[in-house]
Protein backbone atom coordinates (compact mmCIF):
# COMPACT_ATOMS: atom_id res chain seq x y z
CA UNK A 1 0.00 0.00 0.00
CA UNK A 2 1.32 3.47 -0.79
CA UNK A 3 1.50 5.87 1.93
CA UNK A 4 2.64 9.67 1.89
CA UNK A 5 3.20 12.07 4.36
CA UNK A 6 2.27 15.18 5.68
CA UNK A 7 1.55 17.53 8.49
CA UNK A 8 -2.14 18.08 8.30
CA UNK A 9 -4.50 15.48 6.11
CA UNK A 10 -7.68 17.01 5.74
CA UNK A 11 -10.81 14.81 5.03
CA UNK A 12 -13.48 16.64 3.12
CA UNK A 13 -13.17 19.46 -0.07
CA UNK A 14 -16.16 21.17 1.34
CA UNK A 15 -16.28 24.73 2.98
CA UNK A 16 -14.75 23.63 6.22
CA UNK A 17 -11.88 21.47 4.26
CA UNK A 18 -10.73 23.89 1.55
CA UNK A 19 -10.65 26.98 3.14
CA UNK A 20 -8.85 25.44 6.58
CA UNK A 21 -6.53 23.88 4.04
CA UNK A 22 -6.05 27.14 2.23
CA UNK A 23 -5.26 29.09 5.18
CA UNK A 24 -3.13 26.50 6.59
CA UNK A 25 -0.74 26.07 3.39
CA UNK A 26 -0.71 29.78 3.11
CA UNK A 27 0.66 29.96 6.81
CA UNK A 28 3.25 27.72 5.60
CA UNK A 29 2.04 24.41 7.09
CA UNK A 30 1.39 20.89 4.48
CA UNK A 31 -1.33 20.49 3.95
CA UNK A 32 -3.33 17.81 1.98
CA UNK A 33 -7.03 18.12 1.49
CA UNK A 34 -9.31 15.11 0.20
CA UNK A 35 -12.22 15.24 -1.91
CA UNK A 36 -13.78 12.01 -3.21
CA UNK A 37 -15.83 13.18 -5.87
CA UNK A 38 -13.90 14.26 -9.47
CA UNK A 39 -14.79 17.91 -9.66
CA UNK A 40 -17.11 20.21 -6.53
CA UNK A 41 -20.65 19.96 -8.57
CA UNK A 42 -23.41 19.49 -6.96
CA UNK A 43 -26.69 20.62 -7.61
CA UNK A 44 -28.16 22.09 -4.82
CA UNK A 45 -25.96 22.68 -2.39
CA UNK A 46 -26.31 25.58 -0.18
CA UNK A 47 -25.05 28.27 -1.99
CA UNK A 48 -25.21 31.30 0.67
CA UNK A 49 -21.64 33.59 1.22
CA UNK A 50 -22.86 35.69 3.95
CA UNK A 51 -21.24 39.18 4.92
CA UNK A 52 -19.22 37.86 7.32
CA UNK A 53 -17.71 35.15 4.87
CA UNK A 54 -16.81 38.01 2.81
CA UNK A 55 -15.36 40.25 5.42
CA UNK A 56 -12.47 37.44 5.78
CA UNK A 57 -12.04 37.38 2.26
CA UNK A 58 -11.28 40.95 2.15
CA UNK A 59 -8.96 40.69 5.15
CA UNK A 60 -7.29 38.15 3.02
CA UNK A 61 -7.30 40.40 -0.38
CA UNK A 62 -9.06 38.58 -2.30
CA UNK A 63 -12.59 40.27 -1.80
CA UNK A 64 -11.99 42.20 -5.07
CA UNK A 65 -11.36 38.78 -7.63
CA UNK A 66 -13.76 37.47 -5.23
CA UNK A 67 -16.73 39.10 -6.26
CA UNK A 68 -15.93 38.93 -10.03
CA UNK A 69 -17.48 35.35 -9.70
CA UNK A 70 -21.04 35.12 -11.17
CA UNK A 71 -23.47 35.93 -8.14
CA UNK A 72 -26.45 37.87 -7.43
CA UNK A 73 -26.76 39.96 -4.18
CA UNK A 74 -29.26 39.91 -1.69
CA UNK A 75 -29.56 42.75 0.99
CA UNK A 76 -32.86 42.49 1.96
CA UNK A 77 -35.20 39.59 2.44
CA UNK A 78 -39.15 39.67 2.56
CA UNK A 79 -41.67 37.09 3.16
CA UNK A 80 -45.91 36.63 2.11
CA UNK A 81 -47.90 35.11 5.37
CA UNK A 82 -51.54 34.81 4.91
CA UNK A 83 -51.63 36.90 1.51
CA UNK A 84 -49.57 39.89 3.37
CA UNK A 85 -46.22 40.94 2.63
CA UNK A 86 -43.60 41.60 5.02
CA UNK A 87 -40.08 42.89 5.03
CA UNK A 88 -37.85 40.47 7.92
CA UNK A 89 -34.76 41.38 7.50
CA UNK A 90 -32.12 44.30 6.11
CA UNK A 91 -28.56 43.34 5.50
CA UNK A 92 -28.23 47.26 4.78
CA UNK A 93 -26.86 48.13 7.93
CA UNK A 94 -24.42 45.45 8.60
CA UNK A 95 -20.80 47.06 9.73
CA UNK A 96 -18.78 45.34 6.97
CA UNK A 97 -18.00 45.72 3.40
CA UNK A 98 -20.61 43.90 1.80
CA UNK A 99 -23.53 44.64 3.23
CA UNK A 100 -25.32 41.51 1.36
CA UNK A 101 -25.65 38.33 1.09
CA UNK A 102 -24.23 36.91 -2.11
CA UNK A 103 -25.83 33.97 -3.45
CA UNK A 104 -23.02 32.22 -5.53
CA UNK A 105 -23.06 28.24 -6.44
CA UNK A 106 -21.19 26.74 -3.98
CA UNK A 107 -18.92 24.81 -6.40
CA UNK A 108 -18.03 28.12 -7.78
CA UNK A 109 -17.00 29.35 -4.25
CA UNK A 110 -14.87 26.19 -3.53
CA UNK A 111 -13.17 25.72 -7.19
CA UNK A 112 -12.03 29.64 -6.15
CA UNK A 113 -10.40 28.89 -2.93
CA UNK A 114 -8.79 25.43 -4.22
CA UNK A 115 -6.93 27.56 -7.20
CA UNK A 116 -6.15 30.34 -4.50
CA UNK A 117 -4.67 27.35 -2.49
CA UNK A 118 -2.54 26.11 -5.59
CA UNK A 119 -0.55 28.99 -5.45
CA UNK A 120 1.28 28.03 -2.41
CA UNK A 121 3.28 24.73 -2.77
CA UNK A 122 2.35 23.47 0.71
CA UNK A 123 -1.39 23.28 -0.47
CA UNK A 124 -2.23 19.94 -2.16
CA UNK A 125 -5.51 18.71 -3.40
CA UNK A 126 -6.25 15.20 -3.99
CA UNK A 127 -9.58 14.55 -6.12
CA UNK A 128 -11.30 11.21 -6.36
CA UNK A 129 -9.68 10.68 -3.29
CA UNK A 130 -12.36 8.70 -0.37
CA UNK A 131 -11.27 9.00 3.26
CA UNK A 132 -12.04 6.00 4.77
CA UNK A 133 -10.76 4.61 8.02
CA UNK A 134 -8.21 6.35 10.54
CA UNK A 135 -4.58 5.35 11.08
CA UNK A 136 -3.57 4.93 15.48
CA UNK A 137 -0.53 4.49 16.76
CA UNK A 138 -0.18 4.22 20.46
CA UNK A 139 -3.57 5.18 21.54
CA UNK A 140 -3.30 8.70 18.81
CA UNK A 141 -4.63 9.19 15.64
CA UNK A 142 -1.39 9.56 12.61
CA UNK A 143 -3.32 9.44 9.37
CA UNK A 144 -5.98 8.08 7.79
CA UNK A 145 -6.54 5.31 4.85
CA UNK A 146 -8.07 6.72 1.48
CA UNK A 147 -9.51 4.94 -1.62
CA UNK A 148 -8.10 6.07 -4.99
CA UNK A 149 -8.86 5.47 -8.56
CA UNK A 150 -5.28 3.78 -8.16
CA UNK A 151 -5.96 1.75 -4.77
CA UNK A 152 -5.67 2.37 -1.21
CA UNK A 153 -3.16 4.58 0.22
CA UNK A 154 -2.42 6.07 3.55
CA UNK A 155 -1.72 9.31 4.62
CA UNK A 156 0.45 9.92 7.43
CA UNK A 157 -0.03 13.40 9.23
CA UNK A 158 0.08 15.25 12.84
CA UNK A 159 -3.41 16.05 12.64
CA UNK A 160 -6.19 14.71 10.79
CA UNK A 161 -8.83 17.00 10.12
CA UNK A 162 -12.71 15.80 9.65
CA UNK A 163 -14.33 17.98 7.18
CA UNK A 164 -16.27 14.79 5.43
CA UNK A 165 -20.13 16.48 6.36
CA UNK A 166 -22.84 15.58 8.17
CA UNK A 167 -22.40 11.96 7.29
CA UNK A 168 -19.07 12.03 8.46
CA UNK A 169 -16.93 8.18 7.59
CA UNK A 170 -14.40 9.46 10.16
CA UNK A 171 -16.52 9.97 12.38
CA UNK A 172 -18.42 6.62 11.97
CA UNK A 173 -14.76 5.27 12.18
CA UNK A 174 -13.86 7.15 15.38
CA UNK A 175 -17.18 5.61 17.20
CA UNK A 176 -18.05 8.94 17.89
CA UNK A 177 -21.87 9.51 18.18
CA UNK A 178 -23.66 13.21 17.51
CA UNK A 179 -26.43 14.01 19.74
CA UNK A 180 -29.56 14.57 17.69
CA UNK A 181 -31.17 18.01 18.27
CA UNK A 182 -34.50 17.26 16.82
CA UNK A 183 -35.27 17.96 13.02
CA UNK A 184 -39.16 17.68 12.13
CA UNK A 185 -38.40 19.14 8.19
CA UNK A 186 -37.45 18.22 5.14
CA UNK A 187 -37.22 19.98 2.06
CA UNK A 188 -37.64 19.08 -1.40
CA UNK A 189 -35.77 21.28 -3.87
CA UNK A 190 -37.10 22.15 -7.96
CA UNK A 191 -36.57 24.61 -10.32
CA UNK A 192 -38.86 26.94 -11.83
CA UNK A 193 -38.50 28.96 -15.08
CA UNK A 194 -37.91 32.33 -14.50
CA UNK A 195 -41.03 33.92 -16.12
CA UNK A 196 -40.85 37.50 -15.47
CA UNK A 197 -38.70 39.86 -13.41
CA UNK A 198 -38.94 40.26 -9.90
CA UNK A 199 -38.33 42.31 -7.37
CA UNK A 200 -37.15 39.92 -4.64
CA UNK A 201 -34.40 37.85 -4.99
CA UNK A 202 -35.37 36.33 -1.68
CA UNK A 203 -38.60 35.49 -1.16
CA UNK A 204 -40.60 33.18 1.34
CA UNK A 205 -44.60 32.79 1.12
CA UNK A 206 -46.67 31.12 3.79
CA UNK A 207 -49.95 29.65 3.23
CA UNK A 208 -52.16 27.12 5.79
CA UNK A 209 -50.16 23.71 5.68
CA UNK A 210 -47.60 25.25 3.72
CA UNK A 211 -44.20 27.00 3.10
CA UNK A 212 -42.20 27.70 -0.04
CA UNK A 213 -39.22 29.58 -0.70
CA UNK A 214 -37.84 31.01 -3.98
CA UNK A 215 -34.17 32.00 -4.50
CA UNK A 216 -33.65 34.17 -7.90
CA UNK A 217 -31.30 32.66 -10.20
CA UNK A 218 -31.74 35.50 -12.73
CA UNK A 219 -32.53 32.69 -15.63
CA UNK A 220 -34.55 30.50 -12.98
CA UNK A 221 -36.06 30.02 -9.53
CA UNK A 222 -34.39 27.63 -6.96
CA UNK A 223 -37.24 26.41 -4.57
CA UNK A 224 -37.18 24.81 -1.35
CA UNK A 225 -40.80 23.93 -0.25
CA UNK A 226 -40.93 22.48 3.44
CA UNK A 227 -42.43 19.45 4.43
CA UNK A 228 -42.78 17.49 7.50
CA UNK A 229 -40.26 15.05 8.27
CA UNK A 230 -40.76 12.00 6.33
CA UNK A 231 -43.31 13.06 4.56
CA UNK A 232 -42.01 12.77 0.87
CA UNK A 233 -43.56 9.33 0.09
CA UNK A 234 -46.99 11.20 0.70
CA UNK A 235 -46.44 13.86 -1.12
CA UNK A 236 -45.11 11.61 -4.53
CA UNK A 237 -48.39 9.49 -3.51
CA UNK A 238 -50.86 12.20 -4.40
CA UNK A 239 -49.57 12.26 -7.95
CA UNK A 240 -47.47 14.84 -9.55
CA UNK A 241 -49.91 16.48 -10.87
CA UNK A 242 -51.14 17.69 -7.54
CA UNK A 243 -47.17 18.68 -6.64
CA UNK A 244 -47.31 20.92 -10.34
CA UNK A 245 -50.61 22.20 -9.07
CA UNK A 246 -49.75 22.84 -5.47
CA UNK A 247 -46.01 24.45 -6.25
CA UNK A 248 -47.74 26.62 -8.41
CA UNK A 249 -50.44 27.66 -6.59
CA UNK A 250 -47.78 28.88 -4.20
CA UNK A 251 -45.16 30.46 -6.40
CA UNK A 252 -47.79 32.54 -8.15
CA UNK A 253 -48.16 30.94 -11.21
CA UNK A 254 -50.64 29.25 -13.37
CA UNK A 255 -48.57 25.95 -13.66
CA UNK A 256 -45.50 24.28 -13.17
CA UNK A 257 -44.74 22.13 -16.05
CA UNK A 258 -41.69 22.72 -15.50
CA UNK A 259 -41.15 19.70 -13.62
CA UNK A 260 -41.08 16.99 -15.99
CA UNK A 261 -41.19 13.84 -13.19
CA UNK A 262 -40.32 13.15 -9.42
CA UNK A 263 -36.34 12.95 -11.07
CA UNK A 264 -36.74 16.56 -10.90
CA UNK A 265 -37.56 17.04 -7.64
CA UNK A 266 -34.54 16.80 -4.80
CA UNK A 267 -35.09 15.72 -1.24
CA UNK A 268 -33.08 17.31 1.76
CA UNK A 269 -32.78 15.29 4.78
CA UNK A 270 -32.77 17.79 7.45
CA UNK A 271 -30.59 16.74 10.26
CA UNK A 272 -29.80 19.71 13.58
CA UNK A 273 -26.81 17.87 15.46
CA UNK A 274 -23.53 18.41 17.16
CA UNK A 275 -20.95 16.18 18.80
CA UNK A 276 -20.59 16.48 22.40
CA UNK A 277 -16.38 16.22 21.67
CA UNK A 278 -14.92 17.35 18.62
CA UNK A 279 -11.39 15.92 19.15
CA UNK A 280 -8.66 13.51 20.81
CA UNK A 281 -5.19 13.53 20.18
CA UNK A 282 -4.16 13.30 16.10
CA UNK A 283 -7.78 14.37 15.04
CA UNK A 284 -10.52 17.05 15.20
CA UNK A 285 -13.70 17.27 13.43
CA UNK A 286 -14.99 20.90 12.35
CA UNK A 287 -17.98 21.85 9.78
CA UNK A 288 -21.26 19.62 9.38
CA UNK A 289 -19.32 16.91 10.61
CA UNK A 290 -18.97 18.63 13.73
CA UNK A 291 -22.52 20.43 14.31
CA UNK A 292 -24.90 19.45 11.41
CA UNK A 293 -27.29 22.79 10.44
CA UNK A 294 -30.82 23.04 9.76
CA UNK A 295 -30.65 25.17 6.39
CA UNK A 296 -32.70 27.98 8.03
CA UNK A 297 -30.72 31.09 7.71
CA UNK A 298 -28.76 29.19 4.81
CA UNK A 299 -25.82 29.47 7.58
CA UNK A 300 -24.75 25.92 7.21
CA UNK A 301 -21.44 27.47 4.71
CA UNK A 302 -20.32 30.12 7.22
CA UNK A 303 -20.33 28.10 10.01
CA UNK A 304 -18.08 25.72 8.20
CA UNK A 305 -16.02 29.09 7.35
CA UNK A 306 -15.99 30.30 10.66
CA UNK A 307 -14.96 27.07 12.31
CA UNK A 308 -11.97 26.79 9.58
CA UNK A 309 -10.93 30.06 10.15
CA UNK A 310 -10.62 29.63 13.71
CA UNK A 311 -8.71 26.14 13.55
CA UNK A 312 -6.06 28.09 11.44
CA UNK A 313 -5.80 31.18 14.30
CA UNK A 314 -5.26 28.19 16.56
CA UNK A 315 -3.50 25.24 15.20
CA UNK A 316 -1.13 26.95 12.87
CA UNK A 317 2.00 28.30 14.93
CA UNK A 318 1.59 24.15 16.63
CA UNK A 319 1.61 22.38 13.56
CA UNK A 320 4.19 23.86 12.34
CA UNK A 321 6.69 24.14 15.80
CA UNK A 322 5.46 20.56 15.94
CA UNK A 323 4.20 21.18 19.48
CA UNK A 324 0.14 20.10 18.30
CA UNK A 325 -1.64 18.55 22.02
CA UNK A 326 -4.91 17.74 22.48
CA UNK A 327 -5.10 21.07 24.33
CA UNK A 328 -5.02 23.02 21.25
CA UNK A 329 -7.69 21.63 19.99
CA UNK A 330 -10.02 21.48 22.56
CA UNK A 331 -9.24 25.26 22.53
CA UNK A 332 -10.77 25.49 18.99
CA UNK A 333 -14.07 23.45 20.42
CA UNK A 334 -14.28 25.69 23.36
CA UNK A 335 -13.79 29.05 20.79
CA UNK A 336 -16.83 27.34 18.40
CA UNK A 337 -19.02 25.52 20.60
CA UNK A 338 -21.27 28.87 21.80
CA UNK A 339 -22.03 30.08 18.16
CA UNK A 340 -22.78 26.57 17.36
CA UNK A 341 -24.93 26.23 20.38
CA UNK A 342 -26.81 29.09 19.58
CA UNK A 343 -27.20 28.92 15.99
CA UNK A 344 -28.88 25.49 16.46
CA UNK A 345 -30.74 26.83 19.36
CA UNK A 346 -32.49 29.16 17.40
CA UNK A 347 -32.94 27.11 14.18
CA UNK A 348 -34.83 24.21 16.54
CA UNK A 349 -36.33 27.38 17.90
CA UNK A 350 -37.83 28.75 14.11
CA UNK A 351 -38.66 24.89 13.85
CA UNK A 352 -40.69 24.32 16.33
CA UNK A 353 -42.60 27.49 17.06
CA UNK A 354 -43.04 28.80 13.58
CA UNK A 355 -42.50 26.18 10.47
CA UNK A 356 -44.42 23.14 12.36
CA UNK A 357 -47.20 25.00 13.26
CA UNK A 358 -48.06 25.84 9.49
CA UNK A 359 -47.65 22.86 8.17
CA UNK A 360 -50.13 21.37 10.47
CA UNK A 361 -52.24 23.41 9.23
CA UNK A 362 -54.93 25.94 10.20
CA UNK A 363 -55.91 29.55 9.87
CA UNK A 364 -52.68 31.39 9.34
CA UNK A 365 -51.50 34.80 10.47
CA UNK A 366 -48.30 36.43 10.97
CA UNK A 367 -47.13 36.93 14.23
CA UNK A 368 -46.76 39.66 16.28
CA UNK A 369 -42.72 40.22 16.13
CA UNK A 370 -42.67 39.93 12.72
CA UNK A 371 -45.55 42.51 12.22
CA UNK A 372 -43.49 44.77 14.42
CA UNK A 373 -40.09 44.38 12.51
CA UNK A 374 -41.67 45.09 9.59
CA UNK A 375 -42.47 48.66 10.12
CA UNK A 376 -38.94 49.28 11.88
CA UNK A 377 -35.70 49.39 10.32
CA UNK A 378 -34.11 49.21 13.20
CA UNK A 379 -35.34 45.80 14.40
CA UNK A 380 -34.83 44.39 10.73
CA UNK A 381 -31.24 44.52 11.32
CA UNK A 382 -31.42 42.07 14.33
CA UNK A 383 -32.45 38.63 12.20
CA UNK A 384 -29.79 40.37 9.49
CA UNK A 385 -26.88 41.03 12.18
CA UNK A 386 -27.80 36.92 13.81
CA UNK A 387 -28.02 35.39 10.06
CA UNK A 388 -25.05 37.73 8.26
CA UNK A 389 -22.60 38.03 10.99
CA UNK A 390 -22.99 35.35 13.50
CA UNK A 391 -23.67 34.36 16.50
CA UNK A 392 -19.27 35.02 17.05
CA UNK A 393 -18.15 36.05 13.76
CA UNK A 394 -14.03 34.90 13.37
CA UNK A 395 -11.48 36.95 11.95
CA UNK A 396 -7.93 36.40 10.77
CA UNK A 397 -5.80 36.98 13.28
CA UNK A 398 -2.50 39.10 13.16
CA UNK A 399 -0.42 36.23 14.09
CA UNK A 400 -2.01 33.95 11.55
CA UNK A 401 -2.02 37.20 9.07
CA UNK A 402 2.05 37.65 9.83
CA UNK A 403 2.80 34.53 8.77
CA UNK A 404 0.82 34.62 5.63
CA UNK A 405 3.30 33.83 2.18
CA UNK A 406 2.86 35.32 -0.75
CA UNK A 407 1.36 33.82 -3.26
Amino acid sequence: MNSISTTCVIAGGGPAGIMAGYLLARAGVDVTVLEKHKDFFRDFRGDTIHPSTMQVMDELGLLDEFLKVPHEDVDHVSVEIGGEEFRIGNFSHLPVRCKYIAFMPQWDFLSFLSSKGNAFSGFHLMMETEAQSLVRENGRVVGLKAKTNDGEIVIKADLVIGADGRHSTLRDDAGYKARDLGAPIDVLWFRLDHDAPQEHAVFGRVESGQMMVMLDRKTYWQCALIIAKGAFDDVKAGGLDAFRARVAKLAGRPDAGEIKSWDDVRLLTVAVDRLERWHEPGLLFIGDAAHAMSPIGGVGINLAVQDAIAAANILFRPLKEKTLGDGDLARLQKRRWFPTWATQALQVTIQNKLIIPVLKGGEIAAPWFIRLAAHSQFLQRIPARVVGMGFRPEHISPELKAAFAKP
